[in-house]
């Protein structure tokens, strides 16, 4: 009977599990711009059982995600639990949870993910909220280097008010995470004459208060971070998603 479920039109000479693969990797590929390779591989013992919905998980790996606000991720891999899904939806191209799960995740991001980020429409308007006495703020060839001793360094040229003076900033921090949650630059150390030091304090706090994972969380879903590791001038991240429903692109 499963096989010739499975081996019925629209998807011939494909085994359940197959079909399954295929549209949750197709989804996941909906929510970025573009990507490079993406492979979800569902796991379910006895095949059969996905007639009922029942998956006892499923792993993916993508690398070269570039998302819509412009923000790219090098490698991302998650490990989803069991799960119980709408098995009709699949026909349709549409992955629906029954119910939450939890996924293991860890997520690469290069040195030049990192500065291709802070230059990014959606990443400047959000730093160009902070006013420094008065003024607006206007950014320019922001970069992001890692260290090889596992710091990072912020280097911006930072316009007060249109056609004010530019200011350099050169800062070199700690990444931490707190609260599972926030990610943040500690241990700062900063270049500079005093107006420099001063601009930098202030857009450190200002960043730090971004960098709350909640806020960028793909709708449906929420991130924890347990662990940071620097490593070959990339940053990876070890923590959990939990996942309410399958995300969709806004």
């Amino acid at each position: 009977m499963t096989a010739v479920v499975f081996g019925t039109i629209p998807f011939p000479n494909q085994s359940g599990d197959q079909i399954v693969s295929k549209a949750v990797s197709a989804a996941i590929a909906a929510l970025f711009k573009r990507t490079g390779k993406v492979e979800a591989t569902v796991r379910a013992e006895p095949v059969a059982k996905l007639l009922q919905g029942s998956v006892d998980g499923f792993d993916f790996i993508g690398n070269g995600m570039l998302m819509y606000n412009g923000l790219r991720i090098e490698d991302m891999e998650l490990y989803v639990q069991a799960v119980s899904i709408d098995f009709s939806a699949i026909f349709k191209g549409q992955v629906k949870l029954r119910q939450p799960t939890q996924a293991s995740m860890r997520v690469v991001l290069t040195e030049d993910d990192l500065t291709t980020s802070f230059n990014t429409p959606f990443v400047v308007e959000k730093l160009q909220r902070l006013e420094h006495e008065g003024q607006s703020l206007y950014f320019q060839n922001t970069q992001m280097l890692v260290n090889d001793d596992k710091s990072l360094t912020i280097k911006s040229q930072i316009q007060l008010g249109k056609g004010g003076e530019t200011i350099a900033l050169d800062m070199t921090a700690q990444i931490d995470v707190q609260e599972r949650r926030r990610i943040q630059f500690v241990d700062v150390t900063y270049q500079g004459d005093d107006k420099a030091k001063t601009l930098g304090k202030a857009l450190i706090d200002h960043v730090n208060d971004l960098l709350d994972l909640d806020k960028f969380a793909l709708d449906g879903t929420q991130l924890r971070v347990d662990r940071i590791r620097i490593r070959n001038k990339q940053l990876i991240f070890y923590g959990i998603a939990k996942i309410d429903r399958f995300p969709q692109r806004k």
